[in-house]
């Protein structure tokens, strides 16, 4: 179904079936008539005229430019939008690195070595941030120091659930919590794994999983009942891309577990702290909860991979259609104008000093496996 044209008003000529005509008695002079005929063939040859210089600046004619409705631009004031003094322009996240390489120890085989996939960076940097890597095995206050100097934090996708990996996510998430509640507007996105470690954490359950046959697959995000978007991740979404979401595969999967909304609704800490937004249909069609929005703070989980559409190409089931990329943007609008909220304004220099710009991106593409471009940290 097409939604509605806002401002679309029908022409005689789109309604060439119906007649228009008058049944009232003629109240024109055949002078007045030829008068009205002189003037409407000038208006016609102007517009024409007019219609022409439009078509020729923009391919869509019924966009005007200033000049075009008489205004003299020369003679208005230019003037800039104020920011806003409570918003952060410069915001920072961090992202956690993950462990091993990215590429199975193709790239790296250190014992010690962490990643964070370049996509994710890329999909921060997209919507108008910076990155700062928290890197998992540094010492504890060495990466509560970084945290104090991001406005955001990124859980990325993997494998990890348990040991030390599982551990620092969960003193992260608290952390978050406690500075949202504090005051502080400081945001979470969490992917796939990090989508399965929250579960974990809320739900006070490492049982809570469920297998699905989700690898390396496109799919629908279908809405649940009566969902409310205002104030989540699709509420800027236009119309035409929600119903995308909803009859076309234009979001990536990449994953072997999850919860179903039967057992996410079972747990009362779970249910509690998220609301369930979609859910989506594995390829044996089991259903799962595909995208969370908590209720009282600001934090969105994804079980599918929102970076993957624009920044990521070594498998050819990813979407990269128009549509697909436009998810992608707006999720990391999304992210980032949360972020923007966050009071956190730390010192410049130490900012500099830790963002991912002073280390080096791998390529491992070429093994046609695995991401495009890793940061490694050993």
């Amino acid at each position: 179904m097409l939604p509605e044209v806002v401002g679309f008003a029908p022409t005689i000529s789109e309604h060439s079936d119906r007649s228009f005509h008058s049944s009232s008695p003629s109240i024109f002079s055949s002078s007045s008539i030829s008068v009205y005929k002189y003037f409407w063939v000038s208006f016609l040859i102007l517009f024409t005229h007019e219609f022409r210089l439009v078509n020729a600046v923009h391919p869509f004619p019924n966009i005007l430019m200033p000049s075009q409705f008489g205004l003299d631009s020369s003679a208005v004031a230019p003037s800039c939008t104020a920011m806003d003094p409570k918003l952060n322009y410069q915001p920072v996240i961090g992202i956690l690195s993950h462990p091993g390489d990215g590429a199975s120890g193709r790239l790296s085989n250190a014992t010690n070595a962490s990643y964070i996939a370049a996509s994710y960076v890329k999909f921060v940097e997209s919507a108008g941030a910076r990155v700062i890597p928290l890197i998992y095995n540094e010492p504890l206050e060495i990466l509560f120091e970084k945290l104090n100097l991001v406005n955001g934090v990124l859980f990325t996708g993997g494998w990890a659930k348990e040991g030390l990996y599982y551990s620092v996510a969960e003193k992260i998430f608290k952390k978050i919590l406690e500075r949202n509640d504090a005051g502080d507007h400081f945001p979470l996105h969490a992917v796939c794994l990090g989508f399965e470690i929250l579960s974990m954490i809320i739900s006070k359950d490492r049982n809570i999983l469920e297998s699905f046959n989700s690898s390396n697959m496109a799919s629908t995000l279908d809405f649940v009942d009566n969902v409310n978007i205002k104030g989540t991740v699709f509420q800027r979404f236009p119309r035409y891309l929600l119903e995308k979401l909803s009859t076309d595969c234009i979001v990536m999967q990449n994953h072997l577990y999850g919860i179903s909304p039967g057992r996410f609704e079972q747990n009362a800490e779970l249910s509690r702290f998220f609301g369930i937004l979609t859910t989506s249909n594995d390829e044996d069609n089991k259903v799962y909860v595909s995208t969370v929005h908590a209720r009282n703070y600001p934090v969105t989980a994804f079980q599918w991979h929102p970076e993957k559409n624009a920044f990521e190409w070594g498998s050819s089931v990813i979407p990269h259609t128009e549509n697909a990329i436009e998810v992608t943007q707006h999720v990391a609008n999304h992210f980032i104008s949360e972020a923007r909220k966050s009071l956190n304004r730390p010192s410049a220099q130490k900012v500099l000093d830790s963002l991912i710009y002073n280390y080096i991106p791998t390529f491992g593409g070429k093994a046609g496996k695995g991401f495009d471009e890793v940061y490694i940290f050993t």
